[in-house]
């Protein structure tokens, strides 16, 4: 059972959110949202073509996976990027790959899982969101310590850039798949791109 939609709160405060106001404010009716430097950002619903590869790379990625680990779906993420009293920033990856006992540790203590847990994040480009998630969002999961980052993308032919930490120098691209994602870090996966559209 699902708890119910909380409102935002009216009027919205004037400061920026911190990160476990943000959390407070549990599932909201107003859309997909994110917290950016305090800030939330509100995005419509993916369009089908995007759920259906969320769907897919979340089979695929989970299937993969080692003892320890799991894939999650669109779920919150604290980048731990801002200390707890200062306003910070949450993602919400398409598919993301946590150390198993991150889940069980927000079931029983709350809060969100976080970019400590992350071992991987893979984001899907729309069209509004290219530069973000090739700058902005590679920046910032970089700078969170995330060790492993890939970048999807479903126009013609589909392709996924693979990422990994590179220290100082951010993340550093490994390869661009546009046929068959086949990796041996950070678990072994091969995929037919063919498959998410």
């Amino acid at each position: 059972m699902s708890a119910a939609p909380l409102e935002l709160p009216h009027p919205m405060p004037s400061r920026p959110f911190t990160v476990a106001e943000y959390a407070a404010l549990g599932e909201t009716e107003s859309g997909y949202t994110e917290l950016i430097e305090g800030r939330l950002l509100m995005s419509p619903s993916p369009v089908p073509d995007y759920g259906y590869a969320m769907g897919e790379l979340f089979v695929a990625v989970r299937s993969s996976l080692p003892e320890g680990f799991e894939a999650i779906q669109d779920t919150d993420l604290d980048l731990e990027l801002a200390p707890a009293d200062e306003p910070g920033t949450v993602r919400r990856p398409d598919v993301m790959v946590v150390a198993a006992q991150a889940r069980r540790r927000v079931r029983a203590e709350g809060g969100l899982l976080r970019a400590s847990d992350a071992r991987l994040v893979v984001e899907i480009v729309s069209p509004s969101s290219r530069r973000t998630d090739r700058v902005v969002k590679r920046d910032e999961y970089a700078t969170a310590g995330i060790p492993h980052y890939w970048i999807v993308d479903l126009s013609e032919p589909v392709s996924v850039l693979v990422c990994h930490l590179a220290g100082e120098l951010g993340y550093a691209n490994d390869h661009e798949f546009t046929d068959v994602l086949s990796v041996a870090k950070p678990f072994p996966i091969q995929l037919e791109l063919s498959r998410l559209v």
